[in-house]
C-alpha cells in the first residue's frame, strides 16, 4: 500500500480508503470480514458519515482493538431522527449525534471532524457566520477532533471553504463523469440518465477547485469515485464505454491535491479488486485511452495528468510540469512555492527537445510542445 500526505493535516493516509456506507446494509460478521480485509491490505482511513446507530456500533466493534491504526472521518451534522437520517445544523441534535458517534465507535476522538454535506452557498455562509462553526472550533480546541474538514459535491461551495481558511482537508465527489458537470446544489443532477451533449472537457470550476486545494495545501479524499458504479457499465456510462475500478482509481489519484479515494466495499473481493491498483501496470491504469476512444468522448486539448505521454526521451515528468504550469497561471504572479517545486524537478521544460513523441501518444490531443514553450517563458 502506498501512502500520501493529506495536505496540511500531515497525516499519511492510504491511497485506497474505506467508504463505509455499504456496511450499513450488512450483518456484523460481514462488516468484520470487510474491515479485516482492509486491515490486511494496510488501508488506514475510513469515512463514517452514516448516522444509523447499528452501523456505528458495528464499526466500533470491528475496530475496537485496532483504533490507533485507523484515521476516522466522522461527520458533524449527520443525525438519526425518528428512525431516519437527517442532515441538520440544529446544535442540540448535532451534539447528540456526534457524541453518539464517539460512543458507538468506542473512541474519545475523531481524526477528521467533517462539516457534513454542504452543497448550498447560502448554507455555507450560515455555517461560517453562525454557532455551528463555533461548535466545530470548540471540538478542535478540546482535541475531540484533530482536524477540520468539509464534505461537499459542489465546487463553488468547496472553493469558498478552501479560501476561507477554515478547513484543513476536503471530502469531494470526483470521477470523470462528474468532472464534466457544472456546479449544482442538487446531487441528483450528477446521476442524470444522460448528460447534455454540449458538455466538453473538465468543468472549469472543478479544475480550479483541485488547483486551489493544491495551492492552499488542502488534501482531498474522494467519494463517489465510481459514480455509484455507473462507470463500470457501458450502457450506464455517459461516455458509452465501461471503465474498470483500477482506471477510475487512477483517474482520481492523478487529480491535484488528492490523497485517497474512499471506495465502497460490499464484499471482501471488492477490497482485493481495489487494492490491485497498487500493483497494476500502466496499461491497466490507462483511463486516457478509454475516455479518448469512447463513443461519447468529451475530453480534449487539456492535460489530464494521465502520464500517457510517457516515455519522454529527455525524462521530463510532463504531467507534473503541466500541473505546475496550471497552478502557476491561476495567479497574476507565479507563487514562490510553485516556482520552487518546478525548479526542484530533475528535468523540466527547458530540457524539451520538441520531438513531439508525447503528442503522438496523448489521447486528448494536448499540444505538449507548444505548452512546454509557454512553461519555459513563464518560469524562465
Amino acid at each position: 500500500m502506498n501512502y500520501r500526505r493529506l495536505g496540511k493535516t500531515e497525516l499519511r493516509v492510504s491511497e485506497i480508503g474505506l467508504g463505509a456506507e455499504w456496511l450499513e446494509r450488512m450483518k456484523l460478521e460481514d462488516c468484520k470480514a470487510i474491515i479485516q480485509a482492509c486491515e490486511e491490505q494496510e488501508i488506514n482511513i475510513l469515512d463514517c458519515w452514516m448516522s444509523e446507530p447499528n452501523v456505528r456500533s458495528a464499526i466500533g466493534e470491528c475496530i475496537r482493538w485496532q483504533r490507533e491504526r485507523w484515521y476516522i472521518q466522522g461527520h458533524i451534522g449527520s443525525t438519526w431522527q425518528d428512525g431516519q437520517y437527517v442532515r441538520t445544523r440544529d446544535l442540540p441534535k448535532v451534539k447528540e449525534a456526534f457524541f453518539d458517534l464517539l460512543e458507538r465507535l468506542g473512541t474519545d476522538y475523531i481524526d477528521l471532524g467533517m462539516i457534513h454535506y454542504v452543497d448550498s452557498e447560502k448554507e455555507w455562509e450560515e455555517i461560517v457566520n453562525g454557532p455551528f462553526l463555533s461548535y466545530v472550533h470548540e471540538l478542535k480546541e478540546k482535541e475531540v477532533i484533530k482536524h477540520i474538514g468539509l464534505s461537499s459535491h459542489n465546487p463553488k461551495v468547496a472553493k469558498k471553504a478552501v479560501l476561507s481558511g477554515e478547513i484543513e482537508m476536503l471530502l469531494f465527489s470526483i470521477n470523470p463523469a462528474f468532472d464534466l458537470m457544472p456546479p449544482t446544489e442538487n446531487i441528483d443532477d450528477y446521476f442524470a440518465e444522460k448528460y447534455d451533449a454540449s458538455l466538453a472537457g473538465m468543468e472549469p470550476e472543478r479544475a480550479e477547485l483541485y488547483n486551489l486545494c493544491e495551492q492552499h495545501d488542502i488534501g482531498i479524499t474522494v467519494m463517489k469515485g465510481f459514480a455509484g458504479g455507473r462507470l463500470f457499465q457501458a450502457d450506464a456510462s455517459p461516455f458509452g464505454v465501461a471503465m474498470t475500478p483500477i482506471q477510475c482509481i487512477h483517474y482520481c489519484l492523478t487529480r491535484p491535491a488528492v490523497s485517497s479515494i474512499l471506495a465502497g466495499f460490499s464484499a471482501v473481493s471488492h477490497v482485493t479488486d481495489a487494492v490491485a491498483y497498487e500493483t497494476a501496470g500502466e496499461e491497466e491504469k490507462d483511463y486516457g485511452s478509454v475516455l479518448a476512444s469512447a463513443p461519447h468522448h468529451a475530453y480534449g486539448k487539456r492535460c489530464m495528468y494521465c502520464n500517457h505521454c510517457k516515455p519522454c526521451p529527455s525524462d521530463i515528468d510532463i504531467a507534473m510540469v503541466n500541473k505546475l504550469y496550471d497552478l502557476a497561471t491561476m495567479q497574476k504572479e507565479v507563487p514562490a512555492s510553485v516556482k520552487a517545486h518546478y525548479e526542484a524537478l530533475e528535468k523540466n521544460a527547458s530540457d524539451c527537445i520538441s520531438c513531439g513523441g508525447c503528442e503522438t501518444r496523448c489521447p486528448f490531443g494536448v499540444p505538449v510542445v507548444e505548452r512546454m514553450a509557454k512553461v519555459r517563458e513563464l518560469f524562465g
